[in-house]
């Protein structure tokens, strides 16, 4: 009786689970469109030469994904705004204690988010300004000193090796869940939704907030790649 008891307990449950839209797709097109921008980056960095070029167009394009992603996190749907998932301390504590309950990204995922974003402007900010030593400089270049120029390509160098390593403790965490915990945070990333037990889907933003948020994208990269004379 016990364990026939405790089986129709858990059907419920069980039966229970749901699919709700997670991520809306502008998020999902920018999350990929960063990792390859990212990876263009890196891999052209390390060859450098005639590759810089392509390395200063990867850049260009990180501060632009990085732009859409501040504007969409004001304007666009319900698990991709930074007022739902901004960490805080007593979500900080719940999520350790095992106790938080939610949908997105958990308080240490956010800390990561916020993290790799102020790094990746960073990054792409100072190299603007950088040079190569040899034939390439960066888009903004003319505009500081020369003293100033090679201080923020010192910067931009060591920036590097943080954003590495912050990326690979990224890298680390989705695997964690994956194969400890038995949660997939890939899968929702790429096809928008997820089965879970609570939780209501995401309302998605709308398209006027999604049209101001690829033009302040494109205004930013076209400040930064000296399209705009300043």
């Amino acid at each position: 009786m016990n364990k026939r008891a405790t089986f129709e307990e858990v059907l419920p449950v069980v039966a229970a689970k749901k699919r709700i839209l997670v991520w809306d797709l502008p998020t999902r097109v920018f999350h990929w469109s960063l990792v390859l921008a990212v990876t263009v980056a890196v891999i052209s960095g390390e060859i450098g030469g005639d590759w810089m070029e392509v390395h200063g167009k990867a850049g260009l394009a990180i501060l632009g994904l990085v732009a859409f992603r501040l504007a969409w996190g004001f304007s666009g749907s319900t698990y991709a705004r930074f007022a739902h998932f901004l960490p805080t301390g007593a979500g900080l504590r719940a999520y350790l204690r095992g106790r938080w309950k939610g949908q997105g990204h958990n308080p240490l995922g956010a800390l990561s988010v916020f993290a790799l974003l102020g790094l990746l402007a960073a990054q792409a900010g100072t190299g603007l300004f950088g040079n190569d030593d040899i034939a390439f400089t960066g888009p903004l270049f003319a505009l500081v000193e020369e003293g100033l120029a090679n201080r923020l390509t010192g910067v931009h160098k060591l920036l590097a090796y943080v954003l590495l390593t912050v990326l690979a403790v990224h890298i680390l965490a989705i695997l964690v869940y994956l194969f400890v915990k038995k949660d997939n945070l890939v899968k929702p990333m790429v096809t928008g939704w997820k089965e879970v037990r609570t939780g209501a889907p995401a309302a998605k933003g709308s398209w006027p907030a999604l049209l101001l948020s690829i033009a302040f994208a494109v205004a930013v990269v076209a400040c930064a790649s000296g399209a705009v004379r300043w």
